[in-house]
């Protein structure tokens, strides 16, 4: 059963089910694209590697507050009267943040034989659009893409966070962006909403090279289905932050009613 959205799904941006649908679409979208990329490119899934606590504010645990009366000692009678009645805290158990090895895939098409990295893909996780260690690790690598002669295709499926920097409004909930190295500062930004379909758009190659179309929607159709997320989502439940604009909510509705009913039913 195909996904009943006509474009990105927001059920798949709550985080239990989002970390194995980012690997999957990054692997399907680098399936989809590398026939139309040989012979003179190939694409290669990479890995980038940082160290992020697994909470970003500082976890407190909750005190032990057992105060226990210290025993004086008998044979030491002046020290008893010198500190009077003393008392001795257990040490409260606290949480401090760990740090733990993140692991974001990302992609890099290549010219075969220089090896030369002509396009890098990124999809944004849920860490890039938050302020700390993913952000600042992302916006390194996204300043040095951006400076160099690669370009850069940046893929914005969640609704939350902040959105990465660039000049201009930025409105809409799902965004894609196709930075080429030649027109920069200057990119061109797909925008779609939660009502729309995923825009096809561009992969930049070298200039005498033509662009193959990237068929975002189609792709995602085959994660979807491939991943039996039509078995796994419960769209009976709350869509996940952030909240819809009123309009949204009430076409959301529209759109899982059927669904919600056909679930009930089933139960009963």
């Amino acid at each position: 059963m195909p996904s009943p959205f006509p474009g990105m799904n927001p059920y798949l941006e709550q985080p239990v089910f989002w970390s194995s649908f980012h690997s999957r679409l990054i692997v399907a979208i680098a399936d989809a694209m590398a026939p139309q990329l040989r012979p003179k490119y190939y694409i290669e899934v990479e890995t980038r590697s940082y160290l992020s606590t697994v909470d970003e504010d500082l976890l407190i645990g909750i005190p032990d507050g057992v105060v226990l009366a210290a025993k004086s000692p008998v044979d030491q009678p002046h020290i008893r009267e010198a500190i009077g009645v003393a008392t001795q805290s257990r040490p409260r158990q606290v949480t401090v943040p760990m740090p733990a090895e993140v692991k974001e895939r990302y992609l890099e098409v290549r010219e075969v034989g220089t090896e030369a990295v002509i396009t890098v893909i990124e999809v944004l996780s849920p860490k890039n659009k938050r302020r700390g260690d993913g952000r600042e690790a992302y916006e390194v690598k996204r300043s040095k893409v951006l400076g160099s002669l690669s370009h850069l295709i940046e893929i914005d499926l969640l609704r939350g966070g902040e959105p990465m920097l660039m000049k201009g409004e930025v409105g809409a909930a799902y965004r894609i962006l196709v930075s080429r190295a030649p027109q920069r500062p200057i990119a061109d930004l797909y925008e779609f909403g939660l009502q729309e379909i995923i825009p096809n758009f561009p992969l930049p190659l070298k200039p005498e090279d033509k662009e193959p179309i990237v068929e975002l929607q189609q792709i995602f159709a085959g994660v979807y289905d491939r991943a039996s997320y039509d078995l796994r989502l419960d769209y009976r439940q709350p869509l996940p932050p952030p909240d819809l604009s009123e309009v949204d909510r009430s076409w959301l509705d529209t759109v899982l009613t059927p669904l919600r009913q056909n679930d009930g039913a089933t139960e009963q």
